[in-house]
């Protein structure tokens, strides 16, 4: 069987029929509940260099602090949105799937269907 991950957010609507469509799929994705277990700045580092993307690509404004913290600031620099990642969990967008074909932000969910 192959391998996937979903860092997902049970409360989301996309994340929660993302995770149905893996599943209807075949697949039983290991299941990140990111906002439980927090992020690392190497795994985001690791995600957005398996995307081709940078932290802005992934950055999740609403409702989120991301605006006061100043994340949406032109001149606010990659380590400052990574540091805020790591340190508020809530502002990477989700769901964020990993298989054996790629990694993707599946926002639509649509995207998840390049990874089944």
């Amino acid at each position: 069987m192959a391998k996937a991950t979903i860092y997902h957010n049970p409360n989301c609507g996309t994340s929660r029929n993302t995770l149905a469509a893996l599943r209807e799929a075949g697949l039983e994705p290991t299941v990140v509940e990111y906002l439980k277990v927090g992020w690392t700045r190497p795994l985001l580092q690791q995600l957005l260099k398996d995307m081709s993307a940078g932290p802005r690509d992934i950055l999740r404004v609403r409702g989120t602090p991301a605006e006061e913290l100043g994340l949406t600031e032109p001149k606010t620099s990659d380590d400052a949105i990574l540091d805020a990642m790591v340190k508020h969990p809530i502002l990477v967008e989700r769901p964020i799937v990993v298989t054996d074909k790629g990694t993707a932000l599946c926002r639509p969910m649509d995207k998840v269907q390049a990874l089944i």
